[in-house]
């Protein structure tokens, strides 16, 4: 069973830096469109950033400038980098990608079993 496994989360003082990775489980066919979520509690979960295939990114406004993403298509691994961070920017993060499993599947979208950021003040 395909499974998208994060790691990077913890603690971290305003101002402080994480990394946070995603990897596919196995092999995969193809995967176009990796992101990130994150959820904070009593908030509904929001888009922090995406990257195509080609490279091409999107980010919320809330996180320009400070986070990055990046992919490794030889990996099957999606990054987030994230600087200057701020309280807000503390939730459960959660990676998706759209991925076709082997060449006779439909690309389907799944999702990590996230990770916890929490930035104190």
């Amino acid at each position: 069973q395909v499974q998208l496994v994060e790691s990077g989360g913890g603690l971290v003082q305003t101002g402080g830096s994480l990394r946070l990775s995603c990897a596919a489980s196995e092999n995969i066919f193809s995967i176009n469109t990796m992101g990130w979520y994150r959820q904070a509690p009593g908030k509904q979960r929001e888009l922090v950033a995406r990257i195509a295939s080609g490279g091409s990114t999107n980010y919320n406004d809330s996180v320009k400038g400070r986070f990055t993403i990046s992919r490794d298509n030889a990996k099957n691994t999606v990054y987030l980098q994230m600087n200057s961070l701020k309280p807000e920017d503390t939730a459960v993060y959660y990676c998706t990608a759209e991925m076709r499993v082997n060449w006779f599947s439909t690309p389907d979208n799944y999702w990590g079993q996230g990770t916890q950021v929490t930035v104190s003040s």
